[in-house]
């Protein structure tokens, strides 16, 4: 669409390849694709039948951004990048129900890179396509968990989920955990920030070489370390 280059924060990661940042997600105007990892999706049901109390709206806040981003750049493909569902146990009818609502309503071709999660929750057909496997879109290669090295084509680009990355702010009288995207420079690998709003966070290192883009009410926001 014509307003792709004004919806959320550029980032050339990939010689002239554009990348959209958006809250907890990617937009790559190319291939008019979404992208996005770690949703958990049934994750607050698990808990409660735990007997752990956990609001009940967990999932319709994750949607509700999701169908948010859908209405701003109208993707013609979503690729989630593994655990769109947290456990068989949160496979609850409501959960599935939700789900396959969204996949009616949106106009975009879905599809499911397995994650270690969905491995274990995904009982149910659903009108999307599943991967067992690492997706390529031209020099990018999305996966759920990262890709060494050693297994990635040259001058590609691997973006991934799995580990939830965060990063710690901290003043003098308080301090903040942000989701972020980890760009790791010598490994060729962008990590997705955890697009659920119950996943937790694993706290990534700044430091020469391994950048954090974070977007916080509308801003972007970059922490990098001094060359």
């Amino acid at each position: 669409m014509s307003n792709d280059m004004k919806i959320g924060h550029q980032v050339d990661l990939l010689q002239g390849e554009t990348l959209v940042l958006l809250e907890r997600a990617l937009y790559v105007p190319k291939y008019h694709t979404l992208l996005l990892s770690d949703v958990h999706l049934g994750k607050a049901e698990t808990f409660q039948m735990a007997g752990i109390p956990v609001a009940q709206q967990v999932n319709g806040e994750t949607l509700k951004r999701l169908r948010s981003h859908c209405n701003k750049v109208c993707p013609e493909q979503i690729f989630v990048l593994g655990d769109l569902f947290h456990s068989r146990q949160g496979m609850v009818a409501e959960v599935e129900t939700a789900w396959s609502t969204f996949l009616e309503e949106v106009d975009a071709k879905v599809t499911l890179i397995v994650g270690n999660h969905d491995r274990v929750a995904l009982r149910s057909a659903f009108n999307m396509n599943c991967s067992p496997h690492s997706v390529s879109l031209g020099k990018l290669l999305l996966s759920h968990e990262p890709v060494s090295l050693d297994h990635l084509p040259k001058g590609y680009l691997n973006i991934c989920g799995h580990t939830h990355p965060v990063v710690q702010l901290k003043s003098t009288t308080d301090s903040l955990r942000l989701p972020c995207f980890y760009h790791e420079h010598q490994f060729q690998r962008l990590t997705l920030p955890s697009f659920g709003a119950f996943t937790g966070g694993h706290e990534v290192t700044i430091s020469k070489g391994r950048t954090a883009y974070l977007t916080v009410e509308g801003c972007l926001i970059v922490l990098d370390s001094p060359a």
